[in-house]
């Protein structure tokens, strides 16, 4: 059950602003995703015009030596051949173009990747910030750890709670257990499942068993914490109460 609710705060607009940086992350990474298609279609165009301009400049170059072949010859005229060798100029110069644009065109590519990357990265920072903040607001609220009775509830309300304070005491009563501390002269004696009696200072003898025997010795009095666990269902046995020990050797 709820033992202590803490005042949310700014908690709820910092869950908000996170939940708004994530949903505009949300639409940027498809948005980003939609440019890929247009960016991989420019560097197939720019592949296709340094394909046509090599093309080209082969068959310029081509030409050119046809017609230095034929002026060798007294075929062809000087004004032919400057002709063939300008055109193979001009076609160098669209080779050079048509590369540079095929790598603009790539660096396009790049980019648009690292646009994508970018985007992802924001959603996985929003999502954080999201979860962080929402993480937060579940830690508002606090809740019983087990099964048991409100003993004190040290908060009230208004009050300041710093980390490591007291909410409430929870005490959970069955089973209980009787400790007590047997003389290293007889722990050997005890086993653990042994039957075990506790009187307490009403009179009233309860019955267990040994369910824990300590492997250290008390650095003080030498002697063995021993528990018994008892079944308490009707809550009669209080936390605290005085008891002599019996157990079964």
């Amino acid at each position: 059950q709820l033992i202590c609710e803490l005042d949310p705060g700014v908690r709820q607009s910092l869950l908000a602003e996170a939940q708004a940086r994530l949903a505009e992350s949300v639409t940027r990474l498809p948005e980003a995703e939609a440019r890929v298609p247009e960016a991989e279609a420019r560097v197939t165009e720019a592949e296709a015009r340094v394909t046509e301009a090599q093309s080209r400049l082969a068959e310029a170059e081509i030409n050119a030596n046809a017609a230095s072949q034929l002026s060798t010859s007294g075929i062809a005229s000087t004004t032919r051949v400057a002709a063939t060798e300008a055109a193979v100029r001009g076609a160098e110069a669209a080779v050079v173009s048509a590369e540079a644009g095929l790598k603009a065109a790539q660096s396009g590519l790049e980019s648009v990747a690292a646009g994508i990357e970018a985007a992802r990265a924001g959603r996985q920072s929003a999502q954080a910030l999201v979860d962080s903040a929402e993480r937060e607001i579940e830690r508002l609220k606090i809740t019983a750890p087990f099964s048991g009775l409100l003993e004190s509830d040290s908060a009230e309300l208004g009050s300041l709670l710093q980390d490591g304070n007291l909410c409430a005491t929870v005490i959970q009563l069955n089973p209980m257990m009787l400790v007590g501390f047997v003389p290293e002269t007889q722990v050997s004696l005890v086993e653990m499942g042994a039957p075990a009696s506790g009187k307490l200072a009403s009179g009233e003898v309860v019955e267990g068993e040994v369910v824990f025997i300590s492997r250290a010795a008390d650095e003080v009095t030498r002697t063995f914490r021993v528990e018994i666990e008892v079944e308490n269902a009707d809550l009669s046995l209080r936390d605290g109460q005085t008891a002599e020990i019996g157990i079964q050797a």
